[in-house]
């Protein structure tokens, strides 16, 4: 039996130490055969569990940077990012791929967030980023400042985007996903889709390279 929605999640998204309590080398195995995300989910539908963990390794992290970038605020992305594992669990059994399961699951993601605007009026964008996790110990003081100052100089570029441009730059640079997926994923046609994504990403490098042309 597929296991439910509480025995799976936690105050930051499915219970992950229940999910990988299986011996590393089965988890390995299991790995070296991967089969495809919608395989997957339909696998998890049926209640094979570990389906879902590989799902969950699988696009935790790129989900998560989604609704951070998304929302600006750290406990917003942790409240919507458990809303959106939490839809994914409960729509196992209803599951059918009729399109990528990526685009399933930034849909369920984006709406997530729509729901959590309109839950929270006072919702802003003003950014409160969780550090960079991966600095390279070679990298030199000068580079790593450079780098965290471009970086610093996109999130605040981003802040000042209309939301359904900051949407799609977002879906594109962190779901990977085509601009088909996008408009369908934000609910409007391929030229609108197409068009945010060009203009945010047009607004976003005359705002990063505008610190530099300064005297």
């Amino acid at each position: 039996m597929a296991a439910n929605a509480e025995s799976l999640t936690g105050p930051r998204g499915p219970n992950t130490a229940a999910l990988c309590s299986r011996p590393a080398l089965a988890y390995a195995q299991a790995m070296a055969h991967t089969p495809d995300d919608s395989a997957l989910m339909l696998r998890y539908g049926g209640g094979d569990v570990q389906a879902f963990e590989i799902l969950y390794r699988r696009h935790k992290d790129p989900i998560y940077r989604y609704l951070l970038r998304l929302s600006g605020h750290q406990d917003s992305a942790d409240d919507i990012f458990q809303d959106v594992w939490g839809k994914i669990i409960k729509a196992r059994e209803s599951y059918r791929p009729s399109a990528k399961f990526t685009t399933f699951l930034y849909r369920v993601a984006h709406n997530c967030f729509i729901d959590y605007v309109r839950r929270n009026k006072r919702h802003s964008t003003n950014s409160v980023l969780e550090p960079e996790l991966h600095s390279d110990p070679a990298e030199s003081v000068e580079m790593a400042t450079e780098r965290h100052l471009a970086r610093e100089r996109l999130e605040i570029a981003l802040s000042t985007l209309p939301d359904e441009q900051r949407d799609a730059f977002l879906l594109h640079e962190e779901g990977g996903l085509s601009v088909d997926q996008i408009a369908t994923v934000t609910g409007c046609n391929r030229e609108t889709a197409k068009s945010r994504l060009r203009y945010a990403v047009a607004k976003l490098r005359n705002a990063i390279d505008e610190p530099a042309e300064r005297p």
